[in-house]
């Protein structure tokens, strides 16, 4: 396997990793009440217990971030490497909107779900949300247009997040995302693509700012610096957060997600892509061989990913 196509690999598997290894923890706040419910220690691809939001669900299970993600992973992949928002939308519609749907439905979802009972067929209408939706899942997009003009990229980006999220700041921060992704995908450090993305024209001034965030407090451990920032689901608190945890740990793809994992809230989105991220600078070869065959969706995420890349021509 090349190393561009190690690469591409390692962000795809990089994210349904990272999102899985938050499955049992996600959104648990109280970080002294996780570990009462984890007294041995948290390791990632915990089992969500009673009561939780992802109860029903086991091991290796993705959280509601990884089902929508495999979802848009093989819309692109039946779509020859294009996104269409009407064939994902159409999918995210069917799963989500399922009576069976076992997926947890949050502010996003529920609230798309509600725009296309009042606009039937209207896949630019998503909720007004500014959480981690699009930037949990953008990963696939960013890998089947990297050899294109930016231009293209941020248009396809742009259509993805108004599937689910019609909002300035989800905008800002999908294309800040992808703009990072693009540049480690080009064989570029973490740290030199961190910099090299606060600095881009194509990075809103927003959007520079959480990059501004998470360099400020590089110092701080990732639960300290999470806590800063704050633990939940919106991205200005998120997204520095993901950014610090991925600068913090550049140098170990493992041991980024489990300290992003353990600093707790909206674990699974943050670890979504900083699995990414490090998945692309490390390679497949470096993710750890463990959680991959946890992974329940193994073969789903596999066969999509075989036939993308036969689109693609890698």
């Amino acid at each position: 396997m090349n190393a561009s196509l190690s690469s591409l690999r390692g962000a795809l598997w990089g994210q349904f990793i990272g999102d899985a290894a938050a499955l049992g923890t996600h959104w648990i706040y109280d970080l002294a009440d996780m570990g009462r419910k984890f007294p041995q220690g948290v390791h990632g691809f915990e089992t969500p217990l009673k009561g939780h939001y992802h109860e029903g669900k086991k091991s290796g299970d993705q959280t509601h971030y990884g089902d929508a993600a495999l979802l848009l992973l093989e819309s692109l992949a039946a779509c020859g490497g294009r996104f269409r928002e009407n064939d994902f939308g159409m999918r995210f519609q069917s799963f989500f909107g399922s009576a069976n749907c076992r997926s947890y439905r949050d502010h996003a979802t529920r609230e798309t779900l509600e725009h296309l009972q009042q606009q039937p067929g209207n896949f630019q209408n998503g909720a007004d949300d500014d959480q981690l939706a699009t930037v949990s899942r953008l990963a696939p997009v960013v890998v089947a247009y990297r050899k294109e003009e930016f231009i293209t990229m941020a248009d396809a980006i742009h259509r993805l997040t108004l599937v689910t999220q019609n909002h300035t700041t989800a905008d800002a921060c999908a294309a800040a995302c992808a703009v990072l992704l693009r540049t480690l995908l080009q064989g570029t450090p973490f740290r030199e693509a961190f910099e090299l993305t606060r600095k881009s024209r194509e990075v809103s001034c927003d959007g520079s700012d959480y990059f501004e965030f998470a360099y400020m407090l590089r110092e701080l451990d990732v639960v300290t610096a999470t806590g800063r920032f704050g633990q939940s689901c919106p991205l200005p608190q998120s997204f520095p957060s993901a950014l610090h945890a991925a600068w913090r740990h550049q140098d170990s793809f493992e041991d980024a997600i489990l300290n992003t994992v353990r600093a707790g809230g909206d674990n699974a989105g943050r670890a979504s892509m900083v699995g990414a991220w490090l998945g692309a600078v490390h390679g497949y070869e470096a993710l750890p061989q463990a959680w991959l065959a946890k992974l329940t969706a193994h073969e789903r995420i596999a066969n999509a990913m075989d036939q993308l890349f036969s689109h693609l021509g890698d």
